[in-house]
Formats: C-alpha cells, structure tokens, sequence
C-alpha cells in the first residue's frame, strides 16, 4: 500500500462524512496516474463491490467524477512548498586606492571597475511527457421502454456512469457506425415505439370508455 494511502479507518470516516451530506477532502498520492500527487479532490460516492477504483472523486477545478483506488488517495493535506530564500544582494568590492608614489606628480589613471556579468538564465524545465493513452471502452444500454444510457471506462477507471441519451442521438449515432450496429439499434427503436403506441391505443379506449359513462351521467 502506498504511504499515506487510505486506511480502512479512513474509509469509515469518509463514509460518514457522506452519510451527513458533506464532500470530505482528499488528496492525490504518488500512486495515482493521470493527476499530479498532492491535487486536492471531492469524495462524491462509493461504488459496489468494494474492489479496485471504487472511490468516486472529483478532482479540484474539474467536473468530471473519476474512480480511484484507496492507494490513490490519502487524507493527509501535503504541506506546502516554501519559497526559495532570496539571496542576499551582492557588495561590489571597493576599488584600492593607489599608492602614492613620491617625486611623481602625474596623477595614477583611475583604476577600472569591471561591471558584473549577469547570471546565465536557467534553462526551462522539461515538459513532462503525456501519460500513456489508455483504452477506451463505450458501452450503451437500454430499456425495454426505449431509454438509452451510456458508460465510458478509460483503461480501467470508470469516468461517465449511466448518462442519460436520448433515443434520437442514438439512432442518429448508430447510422454512422457498422450496420450491425445500426440495426440493433433500430430493433429496439421500434420495439419501443410499438411498446408505447399499444399503450396510447390502450388509453384511448379507456378515455372513450370513460368519455361514454360520463355522458350517460350527465344526460
């Protein structure tokens, strides 16, 4: 386990924070890849079961909820990184006086103060290199009723869970696909509309059956 990752006590605390309607804050480990360790971050749930990224985040300054391990994440704030001290401006040394020298008359030339030569800039540092792009899987499902949703897992970590589509961007989405795709897509389209239009004929029939008995009682 990684230094500072979460214990299992800390994960009792930040369920109780949950379960009181706070976002406890927690911290990125040395662990974690894809973020910069010491980034701070919002817990918003636990998932089940309880195995690998089961910790649901949003990292500072982001929007996106990403899963992480216990191992990724720590409770302990890092501290803060101290400014260099400034060092203190060097005292340009003074120039000698020259000797004095007897029977010479011809006053000495002034000596020459050499100016100090700036100091090289510092190169800038690297830039860190991208992490690895991982694989990317898209998994759409739907409802008997014609509901659709989507799931996006980057590697291993689950970053969209169950977003809601409409039936129309998928149907629009799967044209530009395989057309396997796109007909298993149209199958269930059409399953759901048959499944809502014998619904809407089914109560109609019941608001005309409704419409006559309330004439008979008005009549």
């Amino acid at each position: 386990m990684a230094q500072g990752s979460l214990s299992p006590q800390d994960l009792d605390h930040l369920r109780a924070e949950l379960a009181e309607g706070r976002q406890p804050a927690v911290w990125f480990t040395s662990a974690a890849v894809g973020v910069e360790t010491g980034r701070s971050a919002k817990v918003i749930s636990f998932t089940e079961p309880e195995e690998g990224d089961f910790i649901q985040v949003r990292p500072t300054g982001d929007r996106d909820e990403i899963s992480f391990s216990p191992a990724e994440l720590t409770t302990e704030k890092p501290p803060r990184k101290k400014a260099p001290a400034a060092k203190p401006p060097v005292k340009e040394a003074e120039p000698e006086k020259p000797a004095e020298i007897e029977h010479v008359y011809t006053p000495a030339p002034p000596p020459v103060v050499e100016k100090p030569k700036p100091a090289p800039a510092k190169p800038a540092p690297a830039a860190r290199k991208g992490a690895k792009p991982a694989e990317v899987t898209i998994t759409l499902t739907s409802t008997i009723e014609g509901e659709w949703a989507a799931e996006v897992l980057v590697g291993v970590k689950r970053t969209l869970r169950q977003a809601a589509l409409t039936p129309s961007a998928v149907a629009q989405a799967a044209k530009l696909l395989h057309p396997e795709v796109a007909a298993a897509v149209d199958a269930v389209l059409t399953a759901a509309r048959e499944t809502h239009l014998a619904r809407v004929e089914q109560l109609r029939a019941e608001l005309e059956v409704a419409q006559r008995a309330l004439d008979e009682l008005s009549g």
